[in-house]
């Protein structure tokens, strides 16, 4: 990557009048802001459909848009939907938290009164997109079926020609209304954020997207190709007829968790993804570079190593490591695009000598965090002195607490320890704001790396405390619902990150 910097921002959470963040105007705004500071990345969550918990992480498709960030105002430019109907689309009952409760139904009422409007030349489009894209069939197919079935998950369909993903059954959805209006919002999403990238890189700023390494269980994915997922065996069903994968994903006690993290997510047949030269993952990858410049692989240790759950565990110290797909993964990754060049591992956590070597071996940068650093009695790799140039360094990430919120509750000797490192003399650590001497002097430091690219949460850039704090990791409610107004993102002094980037040559 090239030395740069960049802001941690997720779509949500941009100001605005949708009640949510949405492409267009704020985020291009938004943009303008990065290029007037010198920036050169602004990452994003990934733009997946909140799932459980309203995480971007848990969705029901790995390569569906999320339709809440498509902008009302987008519709109105199509003809789809009037400006008093734009009005109305308007929520603004609280500026800083995100109610997805309202606004999944407020959306979705709005996107169909704007599908009942297309003309037939949008409708061919529409069609044709579709028919050009397996994955948008997919997820018109899923979504357009689960509608019919209340929502239930794709194992519990009663039609089984249905659930099993049976070809002359699925013609026949293919001809409902409700599988073209689902084939209609990702389409619609595609092109508006096409249009809206098209606007953001135009000035200089290259996207860093995220990609999940699982998917949900009931999910298009599973559902249209569970053969490439390590489903329950027959002997399995035997002993618990209740059970749909043999095995799940997580992580072992680390850091975040004392009994480590039941995800639930499925796990992947490796070797069937190896024999079929990861088409799949190949199909997964180009969707994601025609959304982002980067791509940031999230638990990127899994291809090396990962954390295999039996599905009726308890939790999840209950599971064994077991061997991913290494180098034979990249080398396609490589053969099919060329290199890799525009993919970050996310190699965070315990890591045993296997991941480090997978990652020199790709040559991918790794990821860098700060608030990890200052144990008094350790060299830290995360002291910012130890970074090499090929990696991503942050002062915390979205799974972090703030940059504020972390000095308030770190023990005395790791706060101590920080403030003496990045140059802070003062009593006033704990004071707040866009002009936080606190947090401007963690930032300098982290900007005085060697680390190519370095990136703060928006969070951080404006001095805010825990109460900001986008994920807890471990917790299943509350998160992903933090925004920011016009005004917040104002208060910021642009300049001084200007001139940062310029003393720091980034």
């Amino acid at each position: 990557m090239k030395r740069g910097a960049g802001v941690l921002m997720h779509i949500a959470s941009l100001p605005g009048p949708f009640g949510i963040g949405v492409f267009g105007e704020e985020a291009i705004n938004f943009a303008r802001m990065l290029k007037e500071q010198g920036m050169k990345y602004w990452q994003v969550l990934p733009f997946s459909y909140p799932g459980m918990g309203d995480s971007p992480y848990q969705s029901f498709s790995a390569f569906a848009g999320n339709w809440l960030f498509i902008d009302p105002r987008y519709l109105m430019h199509l003809g789809l939907i009037s400006s008093g109907e734009v009005v109305n689309s308007e929520y603004n009952v609280n500026k800083w938290r995100i109610d997805y409760d309202f606004l999944r139904n407020s959306k979705e009422q709005l996107l169909r009164l704007a599908f009942s409007r297309i003309n037939d030349d949008m409708m061919n489009k529409v069609k044709a997109f579709v028919q050009e894209n397996k994955w948008a069939d997919d997820v018109a197919l899923y979504q357009a079926i689960k509608d019919d079935n209340y929502q239930k998950p794709w194992w519990e369909w009663p039609d089984e020609d249905l659930k099993n993903y049976k070809k002359k059954a699925l013609e026949k959805v293919r001809g409902n209304e409700n599988y073209l209006f689902h084939a209609f919002v990702q389409y619609i999403f595609i092109n508006e954020w096409s249009e809206t990238k098209a606007k953001i890189n135009e000035l200089g700023i290259e996207i860093i997207g995220d990609m999940p390494i699982y998917v949900s269980g009931d999910s298009a994915d599973v559902w249209a190709d569970r053969d490439m997922f390590l489903m329950a065996t027959e002997e399995t069903k035997k002993k618990n007829p209740d059970l749909v994968f043999e095995k799940v994903a997580g992580v072992p006690p680390d850091y975040f968790c004392e009994d480590g993290q039941f995800w639930g997510n499925p796990i992947y047949d490796w070797q069937k993804h190896i024999d079929s030269d990861f088409a799949w993952w190949m199909r997964r990858l180009e969707i994601n570079y025609k959304l982002y410049d980067y791509v940031r692989i999230d638990h990127f240790r899994a291809f090396s190593t990962y954390w295999e759950i039996p599905s009726d565990a308890l939790t999840a110290k209950e599971g064994v490591w077991k061997f991913g797909p290494g180098m034979k993964f990249f080398d396609m990754h490589n053969k099919h695009f060329g290199s890799s060049d525009h993919l970050i591992a996310e190699d965070l956590g315990d890591k045993s000598p296997d991941v480090d070597i997978l990652l020199d071996e790709c040559g991918l940068p790794g990821m860098k965090i700060m608030q990890f650093a200052f144990n008094p009695n350790d060299d830290c790799v995360y002291l910012p002195h130890n970074y090499q140039a090929n990696c991503v360094a942050y002062t915390g990430t979205h799974d972090n607490n703030t940059l504020l919120g972390w000095l308030w509750e770190a023990s005395e000797a790791e706060r101590n320890e920080c403030l003496k490192y990045c140059g802070f003399e003062g009593d006033n650590w704990g004071d707040g704001g866009s002009h936080s001497a606190s947090c401007r002097a963690i930032i300098k430091t982290l900007w005085m790396s060697h680390a190519d690219c370095v990136i703060i949460p928006i969070q951080d850039m404006l001095g805010y405390g825990g109460d900001t704090r986008m994920n807890t990791p471990g917790t299943p409610n509350g998160n992903w619902r933090i925004r920011f107004t016009k005004e917040d993102l104002d208060s910021i002094d642009n300049k001084w990150y200007k001139d940062l980037n310029r003393l720091y040559r980034r």
